[in-house]
């Protein structure tokens, strides 16, 4: 794998930069904070996202601003594929908007998919790339710190041996499952067999073959009753019908006597009833008479000399005629009334709006002469203002007379000050880092030169380089604790200088304050004078406009007097007219009473006719009654003569004998019918038992057969996970031979000195370095120096493992180190430089390196500088071509290059 291009918008302190990435060693350099770390983990923030940052997400966005961008373009396996990542403010919270991966043939959208197809493609998540492709600034020693089973867990983690593991403990939970299964089937085996037995020792053939015998009894004894039982119903049916036959001629005697009373009492009341219809016939006569006499009273009042239908209706339409023509009057009328009202009413809302609104003006009248009083006012405190301003301006001025920066300038003064005092720290952190060494150095010498020998090996130490080195070390010490003397004391000068700094920029920025507050005194007594002769016009204008409004007011409420004058007039002519339709709607009711009078005769002399037919139908009726009673009394005396007493006696015996067998014979059949139904579930319950036998036996069968088969599956399951086992720990072996000899390799490489003879990796990654005279030493033995040797070895030989596989080469990002150098001296930086060159001899393609030594410069294939610019704090980058030119130019001019 090969990162080609990065582009960071808003990421950190860079607001907006690209750079291409080529193969060789490219060194990242410049001043401390300046974002040269932050350029390397943009890269692997687009690789892994959140899960490569050791902090949130509000962090990485660039200070003041609500979103960023992260674009890596990188080359894998032939392929180029392009990350971006958008990041942007929601609320008060940073969050990722847009997370896309585009290259041959594939798409990926969102941070998940796209985090996994990385996973996927270099076999390593983020934690996997830190602890083997990207060294961290401050954590070199990382492996070395750790315990041997951190250790293992890391690298096997890198090597995919844990997944061996995970596959192992699966195969084991598997184990388990399936025992736990085996005994529940071995117990549910147990059961059912002991089931069986029971059931077999039950006897349940020999149970049904009694049960069904007994039945076949109890089913012919039934059958007997049963034909008993039909005979006897038999006698009861023909002695119940000759009863029957009995009861309906008796039946129809008492009907017939009933039918005949009936009749002669029905024959009675019409006969009465032609009489009332007589008296009736009379009575509506008299009626007739009264209305007659009425009809000559109605016709004179209605002004019509007849009652008839044509009459009445001409008379009617001689009264809707004229009562049409007064409507269109009274209408006309109606119209005029309301116009003038309505215009009456439209008149007097008129007035009040325009009284209204005159109120209104003179009130916004009186409030624009309010504001004129309030803005000559303001401009009164304004100007005070002002003058205050004034005096405290001078006064800061006065602060920058005899001042090392002048007014407007002491920001780039503390800044100049600050970059001082940042250089002057990094030297004393060097030079206290340098003095320590060298005095665990001088302590372990002189330890040696009194004790004589060597405590482990026993060797005399003379002419040993650690005694001989002891007076070197002396000076050394002496050289640099007069160093640190010297740049504390400058860092004290520095400090106060920088408290004064701090001093002068706070009374600039208080300075630019009072010229803002000056301005805005101006402002508002602009905008105050600008009122003062707006809301003068205004209200003159306002004034004006009310006493016009007032004048239309009278105009129009003497126009609502004149319109009502004209409404009363009209409705004067309403009421007038509305009594001439009362008078013909009373000529109008005299029609319609002699027109019910007339009808009210027509009908009773109807009526009158009704009832005399109503009379001669009634008499018609009794003359076929007389007949029809006289038949009925014949049908009576010929069934009282057909009455056979003996023959009925009989009958009611028989019937009475047959009735009292049937409910003998009912509650023995329910007996026997009960017994049957009892024996009945006895076979049924017994052939439940033999099924369920025969069932249970099919079911030991299956779980026969599935305990077989979950034993042999346990064997398996177990043999499986003991292969996991031993796979993973001949793979850890191989891994652990090949890690060794390539440590081995690497350390030799860059350690110069000949005190050590090799470095041994035991199987449980417990790691150990053995000195010539085969003395073994603790990695927490060594300087400081040789621990960050020894570590950047490990790192490497971890990669080389990595990238060259056991079984063919594996995907590999690349080698970055960011500060490998902080622990190294001169010498030892050199072989850091080896290291780098063999690392690419071997294939590495891409190193990325971020520090300043001059001497890592000089060995790069490209140099990328970085600066951040003091007053927009925001970082820049610059591809320097000759990156040997630029180191050596460096060096003659006793600078780091830029």
């Amino acid at each position: 794998m090969r990162f080609d291009h990065i582009t960071l918008e808003h990421f950190k302190p860079y607001a907006d930069a690209s750079l291409d990435l080529q193969d060789g060693v490219t060194i990242i350099h410049g001043l401390n904070g300046s974002g040269k770390s932050s350029l390397l983990e943009a890269c692997f923030f687009a690789l892994y996202g959140a899960r490569a940052l050791d902090e949130t997400l509000d962090d990485i966005v660039t200070t003041d601003e609500d979103d960023a961008t992260i674009e890596l373009t990188f080359s894998h396996a032939g392929s180029q594929y392009h990350i971006k990542r958008r990041l942007r403010r929601s609320g008060d919270r940073i969050q990722t908007a847009q997370c896309t991966l585009d290259g041959p043939d594939i798409e990926i959208d969102g941070a998940t998919d796209v985090r996994a197809f990385i996973t996927d493609i270099l076999r390593m998540d983020a934690e996997a790339f830190v602890n083997c492709a990207y060294v961290r600034q401050g954590e070199v020693n990382k492996l070395i710190n750790a315990t041997p089973t951190q250790r293992q867990a890391i690298i096997d983690d890198l090597l995919q041996l844990g997944r061996l593991e995970m596959y192992r403990e699966r195969a084991s939970d598997a184990r388990l499952g399936v025992e736990d299964i085996l005994s529940e089937q071995r117990g549910a085996q147990t059961e059912i067999k002991a089931q069986i037995e029971r059931k077999e020792d039950a006897n349940l053939h020999e149970k049904l073959n009694e049960y069904e015998a007994a039945r076949a009894d109890i089913d012919a004894e039934i059958e007997r009753y049963e034909e008993n039982k039909i005979r006897a119903q038999e006698t009861r049916d023909n002695a119940k019908e000759i009863l029957t036959s009995h009861e309906e001629t008796q039946e129809e005697l008492t009907e017939l006597e009933a039918e005949i009373d009936d009749l002669r009492m029905t024959i009675e009341e019409d006969e009465s009833t032609r009489a009332d219809f007589r008296e009736a016939i009379e009575t509506k006569t008299e009626q007739v008479e009264t209305l007659l006499s009425a009809r000559t009273d109605a016709l004179s009042s209605a002004e019509v000399t007849s009652a008839d239908a044509d009459t009445l209706a001409a008379r009617r339409s001689t009264l809707d005629d004229k009562e049409s023509s007064i409507r269109d009057s009274l209408q006309t009328a109606r119209q005029q009334q309301t116009m003038f009202e309505n215009q009456a009413e439209r008149l007097t809302e008129r007035v009040d709006e325009l009284e209204s609104r005159a109120d209104e003006l003179q009130e916004q009248a009186s409030e624009a002469e309010t504001a004129v009083t309030k803005a000559k006012e303001q401009i009164t405190t304004q100007q005070n203002a002002q003058a205050d301003i004034e005096e405290q301006m001078t006064s800061v001025r006065e602060q920058f007379n005899n001042s090392p920066a002048t007014l407007g300038k002491a920001t780039e003064y503390l800044e100049m000050l600050q970059e001082e005092h940042d250089d002057i720290r990094n030297d004393l952190a060097s030079t206290r880092a340098s003095l320590s060494t060298v005095q665990d150095r001088r302590n372990e010498a002189q330890t040696l030169q009194e004790a004589g020998k060597c405590p482990t090996c026993e060797q005399p130490i003379e002419e040993s380089p650690h005694v001989e080195a002891i007076d070197e070390y002396d000076v050394q010490i002496e050289t640099l604790t007069e160093r640190l003397s010297q740049l504390e004391t400058k860092q004290n000068k520095v400090n106060n200088k920088i408290e004064s700094a701090e001093s002068l920029v706070e009374s600039e920025r208080q300075f630019e304050t009072l010229k803002e507050r000056k301005s805005l005194a101006s402002e508002r007594i602009a905008d105050a004078r600008e009122t003062v002769n707006e809301q003068t016009e205004t209200a003159a204008s306002l004034h004006e406009n009310a006493g016009e409004l007032e004048t239309e007011a009278d105009e129009k409420r003497d126009a609502a007097a004149t319109q009502m004058s004209n409404a009363d007039s009209e409705a004067e002519k309403v009421a007038t007219l509305e009594s001439k339709l009362e008078t013909i709607n009373n000529a109008r009711d005299q029609l319609d009473n002699l027109a019910e009078i007339q009808s009210e005769i027509e009908n009773i002399r109807a009526e009158i006719e009704r009832l005399r037919e109503r009379r001669e139908e009634i008499a018609d009726r009794n003359d076929e009654r007389r007949e029809y009673l006289q038949a009925k009394r014949d049908r009576h005396a010929e069934l009282a003569a057909d009455v056979n007493e003996a023959r009925i006696e009989k009958a009611q015996n028989n019937h009475e004998e047959a009735v009292s067998y049937l409910e003998d014979v009912s509650e023995k059949l329910d007996e026997l019918r009960d017994k049957r139904d009892n024996i009945q579930s006895q076979i049924g319950s017994v052939r439940g038992e033999i099924e369920n036998l025969a069932e249970l036996r099919e079911k030991h069968t299956a779980i026969n057969d599935r305990v077989s088969a979950l034993e042999t599956l346990h064997e398996q399951v177990e043999t499986l996970s003991s292969t996991y086992r031993e796979l993973r720990a001949d793979l850890r072996k191989q891994n652990v031979e090949t890690l060794e000899r390539m440590l081995n390799e690497v350390f030799m490489l860059i350690y110069d000195n000949d005190a050590y003879s090799r470095i041994q990796l035991d199987d449980a990654y417990e790691l150990t370095i053995f000195q010539k005279d085969e003395t073994a030493l603790n990695p927490e033995q060594l300087s400081g120096g040789e621990r960050a040797l020894f570590n950047l070895s490990l790192r490497c030989a971890i990669y080389r493992l990595l990238a060259e596989g056991i079984d063919g080469t594996a995907p590999m990002p690349p080698l970055i180190l960011d500060e490998p150098t902080v622990f190294l001296d001169s010498g030892h930086v050199g072989r850091l430089v080896d290291l780098i060159k063999d690392m690419q001899r071997r294939g590495v393609a891409q190193i990325l390196i971020v520090s300043h030594d001059k001497e890592l410069i000089a060995a790069a294939d490209h140099l990328v500088t970085v600066k951040k610019d003091p007053t927009s704090n925001r970082s820049s980058i610059t591809r320097i071509d000759d990156p040997q030119r630029a180191a050596i130019s460096a060096a003659s001019s006793n600078k780091t290059p830029q």
